[in-house]
């Protein structure tokens, strides 16, 4: 601390010790506040039975153990290597001080955010500390990679968790081992302590004992007002969900409708952010006759419904609206994420009632096969899911506070650790970012549909094999012969690009494979006028890997929405004067975005 004050002439000139020791206890008195809203938390298992995902760690690691603690001579050279590496850095560290130049034993990634203050590298001390947590995290990912004899599936497990752990106990999260941290909480005299022990109270009360960490200023942020504004009404609800129609834009329109089918894990406005970046929008001002559905946010009363009440009650339904609208027989579908695997199992279902519905689909980030699901195959498998099973029968829901934990711990430095140290280490509440107040908006899911969707998806893989049943009856993709464009993103966690090319092999009719850059939603909430990131074509799927692909691939700098366009276009070209809102019928029941979208869990 006292080299901290030392080269920062700001701290040496504001410290207050009074100052300092009165903020310290406001931060204490918070932070009593904080541990009381969690020992407050409504619990909804037995308080003597530890949290299932305790249990799956110990379980996973407890077989890596078994490997490194089988043999004893293994054991020891396990030992030796981390003691190793540790008397380097200590030597390192004692030729630094005795002012000789010494390189570094080992050094963060250059995109590593967390260890960007020059101070990680020119204080002896942090820079001790930043080696040593690096070279334990180097040994602990060690562990997982040379175990022999792992399933693939514990090793998976295993990686993950050992990236969650390490994370957690980055030096760059606690107050005495961050410079940055450091630094403005002598300067403040600890003020930044006190402001943030007050928003994690704050945070601890807004999820009930469960943190529900601020990731945007909600105050200017607010669906209907900020964002979800493009110009539209309701025409059509039930138990499931809104159809929203929007007003048009152009004299005249496609004559085919199109239909967006978003996913029930989050809300629809993912797509209708600010105007500058609303991919509905700019589809209206490109002369779409555009649909949206727009899923309730359910509740216990809603725990029966099934994955094929989304399917009935969902896409279905409004096809049926459309065509009363609209007098069109057939749509063209757009599914993101979720709602593109609830779209491919509708085009399959009707595909065997030979129903023709849909003149085009395309998805959005979307898996119809889990074979390479990628890092949410962590949270499924039979135990987990049974246990899972078990909590939803009696809340009737799966809380999307859980859910949206789970889509965090996939970039965990990125959407928690950074929050944790700038809303509660450095007491600096985060600004107002509409992309990451929808993503704080989260959705609870149905019972009967969560568990359909986890055992028929991610556990058993159903649909690609072709025995996958839907309200009676069998899917094959395969009979699915209506063009395709499906995009995935280069950088997604959710639904890898490895796993939508390999989707793309199951259907029956012409598939156009897009990649775009970035990741799960900025790849795909690119708006052209932005200019950003930039997408590949290849007319062929044939290759078996994301990487063989490229090497055939055109890239296109830019949004891939141009693309998309001109392909739907190709599809049906016709054009009709622009169709008015709604029908006597069908008349408006309410202004978009709604009331669905406006549940809060």
């Amino acid at each position: 601390m006292t080299d901290v004050i030392a080269a920062d002439p700001k701290a040496r000139r504001n410290f207050n010790p009074d100052a300092f020791a009165l903020n310290l206890a406001k931060a204490m008195e918070a932070s009593g506040q904080a541990l009381a809203a969690y020992l407050n938390r409504g619990a909804t298992q037995a308080p003597d039975k530890p949290p299932p995902e305790l249990a799956e760690i110990v379980k996973t690691f407890s077989q890596v153990a078994d490997y490194w603690l089988s043999d004893q001579k293994r054991a020891a050279e396990l030992q030796t290597k981390l003691g190793q590496s540790y008397l380097d850095l200590w030597g390192q560290a004692m030729r630094r001080m005795a002012g000789e130049k010494a390189e570094a034993t080992i050094d963060p990634p250059p995109r590593d955010k967390r260890f960007a203050d020059p101070e990680w590298r020119s204080n002896p001390f942090f820079d001790f500390v930043l080696q040593a947590y690096l070279l334990t995290t180097q040994w602990a990912q060690a562990l997982v990679r040379d175990a022999e004899g792992l399933d693939p599936r514990t090793r998976k497990k295993a990686e993950f968790y050992i990236h969650q752990i390490t994370n957690a106990l980055s030096p760059s999260n606690f107050v005495l081992t961050n410079p940055e941290v450091l630094r403005e909480t002598l300067s403040s005299n600890g003020d930044n302590l006190a402001r943030g022990m007050r928003m994690l109270a704050e945070d601890l009360a807004a999820g009930k004992g469960m943190l529900k960490i601020r990731q945007s200023d909600p105050s200017n942020l607010e669906v209907g007002v900020n964002m979800a504004t493009t110009p539209g009404k309701v025409i059509f609800q039930n138990e499931l969900m809104q159809l929203i129609q929007y007003h048009p834009t152009t004299e005249t329109v496609l004559r085919t409708p199109l239909l967006i089918v978003p996913p029930w894990i989050n809300k629809y406005y993912i797509l209708d952010l600010k105007p500058e970046k609303s991919f509905i929008k700019w589809c209206v001002d490109q002369g779409l006759t555009v649909f949206v559905i727009s899923w309730v946010n359910p509740d216990k009363s809603l725990a029966h419904k099934s994955f094929s009440d989304y399917m009935k009650e969902g896409p279905l339904a409004a096809m049926d609206v459309i065509e009363k609208i609209t007098g069109e027989l057939k749509v063209h579908t757009l599914g993101y994420c979720v709602g593109g695997t609830l779209l491919a199992t509708t085009l399959a279902w009707l595909a065997e009632q030979r129903r023709v519905r849909v003149t085009s689909a395309t998805f959005l980030t979307t898996q119809v096969d889990f074979t390479h699901a990628g890092d949410l195959m962590v949270f499924v498998d039979e135990e987990q899911v049974a246990a899972l099973e078990q909590e939803m029968q009696v809340t009737g829901v799966l809380e999307g506070s859980k859910m949206a934990m789970a889509f965090n711990m996939l970039r965990p430095n990125d959407l928690i650790w950074s929050y944790v140290v700038n809303n509660y280490l450095k007491g600096q509440p985060p600004s107002a970012f509409d992309l990451l107040h929808w993503n704080s908006d989260a959705t609870r899911m149905p019972a009967a549909n969560h568990s359909y969707y986890l055992r028929n998806c991610y556990l058993d893989n159903r649909l690609s094999a072709g025995s996958m049943v839907l309200d009676g009856v069998q899917l094959d993709l395969s009979k699915v012969k209506v063009p395709i464009y499906n995009l995935a993103t280069r950088e997604d966690h959710i639904a890898p690009a490895q796993s939508v090319l390999y989707g793309s092999k199951f259907f029956g009719g012409p598939v156009k494979f897009v990649l775009s850059g970035s990741g799960h939603i900025a790849g795909v909430v690119n708006p052209p006028a932005a200019g950003k990131y930039q997408f590949w074509t290849n007319e062929s799927i044939a290759a078996d890997t994301v990487e063989e692909w490229l090497k055939g691939a055109e890239e296109t700098p830019g949004s891939w929405w141009p693309d998309w366009r001109q392909w739907l276009e190709i599809q049906d070209a016709e054009q009709v004067p622009a169709r008015t809102v709604g029908t006597a019928e069908l008349p408006p029941i309410e202004d978009a975005p709604g009331s669905y979208v406006r549940i809060r869990a």
